[in-house]
């Protein structure tokens, strides 16, 4: 009988989004029920689409995908185990909203208490994570900040790991942001191990954990990421999906149902699947010249440049030309990272990509303690 619930619930929720109703194609706005969003290539970090992608809005527990990102952080450094046994405190213990109802004492592994975060956002394990990391909520939150300077994230601001916002003042963020949140999550292939879990159980089977993101049954190449909903926030996503090797991230927030957020991140990602793809360019390293170095310590210097292994080109583009600039020469001193050419990335008149051409170290500028260090040497 059990089965039978359980198998009558997840059909519910199966069908619960229309699947044959994600456009394929067509104009992005058109089939954007936000309030502000984001497309987004996680590969490149090109943005496809945006609206209103930097205005401040409440995340609801979107949030969470940095705690996740400090979560999978502290476990890769070494800091934390999977296998770690994480003691709930009354913190934790008195979170409310979504929860798996630990009581203080109680213990869970961080791989444990992850699931429950990702996979049925989980206020009292976040914080249980969060301050077994930190060691107290408060650190924890001052990290989260500190983490989303370092991403260089402009509006964003956390006064909480979970994204409850009933009592919070000065808790925001904004669909660009977290989406470069999440392109650093998806670097993580650990998170792959949850995000992708449909139904799963706590406390040997005591515990149900039921995805909150809808989209793991019905969007073909789903991979995450993690969804949210307050009355302040309305119904927010952000969808992670992966096809023809090239990974998309869409940002929804503000939407005013939530079959309205996985539509809007559907026909996102659909649209970006329907009219772009990754491409590897060939690089002809015979144009890439010395350049000549003026009263230089050194008589040239050979121009470096980025490697990318892929850009994001609109599908349908034409042949792609490769326009090589290096200049003749340049006065010392030459810094590193001073620009020394460029090549651009061109089809059908139209310029896909530029890649800078630049120092990849210093070369000083001739002085008379040089020129007699040479002569002596010489002698």
């Amino acid at each position: 009988m059990k089965r039978f619930i359980l198998s009558l619930i997840t059909l519910t929720m199966l069908f619960s989004v229309p699947v044959n109703a994600y456009a394929q194609d067509g104009n992005a706005e058109e089939l954007d029920f936000s309030k502000s969003s984001i497309l987004m290539c996680a590969d490149t970090g090109d943005v496809i689409y945006e609206k209103n992608a930097y205005e401040h809005v409440s995340p609801a527990s979107v949030t969470k995908i940095m705690s996740i990102l400090l979560v999978l952080e502290a476990i890769n450094d070494g800091k934390i185990a999977l296998t770690d046994e994480v003691p709930a405190g009354s913190n934790a213990v008195a979170m409310g909203g979504s929860q798996i109802w630990l009581e203080v004492g109680e213990t869970m592994t961080v791989d444990e208490l992850l699931k429950a975060v990702v996979v049925a956002s989980a206020n009292d394990a976040c914080a249980a994570l969060g301050e077994y990391i930190s060691g107290s909520l408060p650190s924890f939150i001052t990290e989260m900040n500190q983490r989303a300077q370092e991403l260089g994230l402009e509006n964003t601001n956390f006064e909480n790991c979970t994204g409850l916002d009933d009592s919070a003042v000065n808790h925001y963020s904004c669909a660009y942001d977290l989406a470069v949140i999440a392109k650093e999550v998806l670097k993580y292939d650990l998170v792959y191990n949850y995000t992708t879990i449909w139904l799963d159980y706590l406390r040997g089977g005591e515990t149900e954990l039921n995805n909150t993101n809808k989209l793991v049954n019905t969007y073909n190449g789903i991979t995450g990421l993690k969804t949210g909903t307050t009355s302040k926030a309305g119904f927010c996503v952000c969808a992670t999906a992966k096809r023809d090797d090239m990974n998309l991230i869409a940002v929804v927030l503000g939407a005013d149902t939530s079959e309205s957020r996985f539509q809007t991140a559907a026909n996102l990602l659909d649209y970006g699947f329907a009219n772009y793809k990754l491409y590897v360019p060939d690089i002809d390293e015979e144009q890439i010249t010395d350049v000549k170095v003026i009263n230089g310590t050194e008589k040239s210097i050979k121009p470096t440049y980025d490697m990318f292994d892929k850009i994001l080109i609109k599908k349908g583009s034409g042949d792609i030309e490769y326009t090589y600039s290096v200049a003749q020469s340049v006065n010392a001193p030459v810094k590193v990272n001073d620009q020394l050419g460029e090549i651009k990335l061109i089809s059908e008149g139209r310029e896909l990509k530029t890649i800078k051409l630049y120092s990849g170290k210093e070369v000083p500028k001739i002085k008379f303690g040089y020129i007699f260090k040479k002569i002596i040497n010489y002698i």
